[in-house]
């Protein structure tokens, strides 16, 4: 569809499934663009001959990240049961899914791209989990920082909020490649090391890999919805916190 948030198309003769977040210049992960993410993730599931896929993003930013107004306490609910959807839907995608990132890669986009499998990023780009500065937490990035780049890195996104640029994604590990083109650097990756194996074996390499990672990851979603859910969104600051950002205010926090 024209007016979709997300463009999709096959690529390299066939082999790669293309996925671009097509809302610039935010790209914001709201219900609709997790729906034509989910829906084209499963379209193509069946896609026997995929050897792999490449989310990258129009426009000059990958993503200012998800909803804020989807985060107050009627939305959250479904919100993160979506989110966590699409991140479980990702994680188990038979073929790898390659990430490129340019701009502003925050909050929920940085959880969407690290569901995903390699990272390439631009050296300017700027990657971070804002929510704490917002009075709340980032559930998904919680789970999915860790193991990307140890307890004490990701901690330290966590709990500052602060951003990081591509360069230092890199050095961090949280990228794989870091360059001027970043989907150009996905493309030659998979033209490389993807484009000439069996797409089937790929599958059986991907989902070997993952088998332990992607059970942890899922029971720890649920841990991580359930407190916020019921722990976070109990409390008058993490409220205070999304209104005063969509009321362009500063918070009032009260400590509890």
């Amino acid at each position: 569809m024209a007016d979709s948030p997300v463009k999709v198309w096959l690529d390299r003769d066939g082999r790669l499934l293309r996925l671009r977040l097509a809302r610039p210049k935010a790209n914001i992960i709201d219900a609709e663009m997790i729906s034509a993410l989910s829906k084209a993730l499963q379209e193509y599931s069946v896609n026997t001959g995929l050897a792999a896929a490449l989310l990258d993003a129009e426009g000059p930013h990958f993503s200012f990240g998800a909803s804020v107004e989807e985060h107050l306490p009627d939305q959250c609910a479904d919100m993160l049961k979506a989110l966590h959807g699409l991140i479980v839907q990702m994680l188990e995608n038979p073929a790898p899914i390659l990430v490129a990132v340019r701009g502003q890669c925050l909050g929920g986009g940085l959880e969407v791209a690290c569901a995903g499998g390699p990272i390439f990023v631009h050296g300017e780009a700027r990657l971070g989990q804002p929510e704490i500065k917002l009075g709340v937490f980032a559930p998904a990035a919680s789970c999915l920082l860790p193991e990307r780049i140890g307890q004490i890195q990701a901690e330290d996104l966590l709990l500052s909020g602060r951003s990081i640029s591509g360069e230092d994604a890199f050095r961090m590990g949280l990228a794989s490649a870091v360059g001027e083109d970043p989907e150009g650097l996905a493309l030659g990756w998979f033209d490389q090391h993807l484009a000439g194996t069996s797409a089937s074996s790929l599958r059986f390499a991907l989902r070997a890999a993952r088998l332990q990672r992607v059970a942890g990851l899922k029971a720890k979603l649920v841990a991580v919805e359930e407190l916020y859910l019921k722990g976070l969104m109990s409390t008058h600051d993490a409220t205070e916190g999304l209104n005063a950002f969509i009321e362009k205010r500063p918070a009032e926090w009260k400590h509890n």
